[in-house]
């Protein structure tokens, strides 16, 4: 499984867990809802009764609070239990801003302590869904100590039950003795499996709430695992890279020195080749030839230190393609005497500064090959366009070579590369002569017709 999946796969479960910790939350807040209606409605029903049967007094000497008028309690347990319901909502939406975080942890404590007083403390699970709140929303630095504090000033709001043991009754066994010895058995058994019950969902919500938190620990470490090895791959991949990076340079600038050192030493040799056999017989022609050779060693050197850093040929620098290659086939002409024809069926437009580049350097290649190893005395030169397509086409007649003994020699070799890296092919054959045939697509889509 890979890294997609499995995340997908801790999203999908994480949000189902989100999910079910959601609804009992609400299951819990419904459930508490319920309870409170029932007891507030029962103490209410039961204190009209008292009332209508004239035993208040007696009713009142059982309990340490006075009780709300009826109507007033249920009202008052009711709308603050909604306002509690509604605070949670908030939180669970995540409408509140975190400024407020500290007001609403106030608010439901008191919400709570006003419910819990409407009800004569009759039924203090309320204090179970508020700690729920608490623990499943409230996060920050001192959440710990909030957290502790709030819960220890419920639960000594709530300890009215164990003062009260000093009276042997609490005040919902008050409100349960004013029935006949059967209905009361019913009663007090109904307030105990409510909060028993209660009880039950509140460590159920916080069994949901230990695993989610224990799975997004598991999650963020699987996480921080994914991250150092995407930072190991990182890190091989630059190393990598670096490599590559500084390997294609160091090709670069060897192609770069051989076409033009190469190129301009072999029109040199060349030349002086003549000049020796001029000498005696045509000392001013001569003299001439050793003027042009210097030239070509000038214009060689120059290439040479541009290549160096990093730069274009000098002529394309301050020529266009077609104007460098006539420029360098008169100088190669002229130094070494071999006849070179430049035929152009059709002239590529728009070229890109490396597809210029590489169209240079096979002519200049081309020249050089035919004239150091073929010993040619004519090159033609042909550049046309079909499709997209840019052809450059070289044949000489020189010696030729054996195709299928033929060792591809630095020059060819890198020609090949250059190609290569425009998405073009080197193809040479051998007839009456070596013929050379560079394919450079104009464009991406160009390249699809190869």
């Amino acid at each position: 499984m890979n890294h997609t999946t499995l995340n997908r796969a801790q999203q999908r479960a994480r949000a189902l867990d989100a999910r079910e910790l959601h609804q009992m939350h609400d299951l819990l807040t419904i459930y508490n809802g319920m309870v409170v209606t029932l007891a507030a409605a029962f103490m209410s029903i039961t204190q009209l009764k008292i009332i209508q049967t004239f035993n208040a007094r007696a009713f009142l000497e059982q309990l340490t609070l006075v009780p709300l008028p009826p109507l007033s309690g249920f009202l008052l347990s009711v709308a603050a239990f909604l306002a509690l319901a509604g605070i949670g909502w908030l939180y669970r939406e995540g409408t509140l801003p975190p400024t407020l975080r500290y007001a609403c942890l106030s608010l439901e404590i008191v919400l709570c302590v006003v419910i819990m007083r409407s009800l004569n403390l009759a039924y203090d699970g309320i204090v179970l869904l508020v700690v729920a709140d608490l623990l499943h929303r409230y996060s920050g630095r001192h959440q710990l100590f909030l957290l502790t504090v709030a819960m220890l000033g419920l639960y000594a709001i709530v300890d009215y039950n164990i003062v009260s043991l000093e009276h042997h009754v609490s005040p919902f066994d008050a409100y349960a003795a004013y029935y006949a010895a059967g209905p009361r058995a019913w009663i007090l058994t109904l307030h105990n499996g409510f909060v028993s019950l209660n009880l039950i969902l509140f460590v159920f919500y916080l069994t949901l709430l230990i695993r989610q938190n224990h799975q997004e620990k598991q999650r963020i470490a699987s996480l921080n695992a994914q991250l150092e090895e995407a930072n190991t791959r990182l890190r091989a991949y630059a190393i990598e890279a670096e490599s590559m990076a500084e390997t294609r340079e160091r090709n670069r600038l060897a192609r770069e020195i051989h076409d033009t050192l190469g190129h301009a030493l072999t029109g040199i040799a060349a030349g002086l080749d003549a000049t020796s056999f001029l000498i005696d017989i045509a000392p001013d022609k001569a003299k001439e030839q050793l003027v042009k050779i210097k030239a070509t060693a000038l214009r060689g050197l120059k290439d040479v230190r541009r290549s160096v850093k990093k730069l274009r040929p000098d002529d394309l620098e301050h020529l266009s393609l077609r104007e460098a290659i006539e420029r360098m086939i008169d100088d190669f002409s002229t130094s070494t005497g071999m006849k070179i024809d430049l035929t152009v069926l059709q002239w590529p437009e728009r070229l890109r500064p490396d597809q210029e580049e590489v169209l240079y350097r096979v002519v200049q290649e081309g020249m050089t090959n035919a004239r150091r190893h073929g010993h040619a005395e004519h090159l033609k030169i042909t550049v046309g366009v079909r499709r997209g397509i840019i052809y450059l086409l070289l044949a000489d007649d020189g010696q030729g070579a054996d195709i299928a003994k033929l060792q591809k020699g630095f020059g060819l070799r890198h020609m090949q590369e250059r190609l290569a890296l425009l998405h073009g092919k080197l193809r040479y054959w051998s007839d009456s002569g070596f013929t050379l045939e560079a394919i450079v697509p104009e464009n991406e889509e160009a390249s699809n017709f190869l």
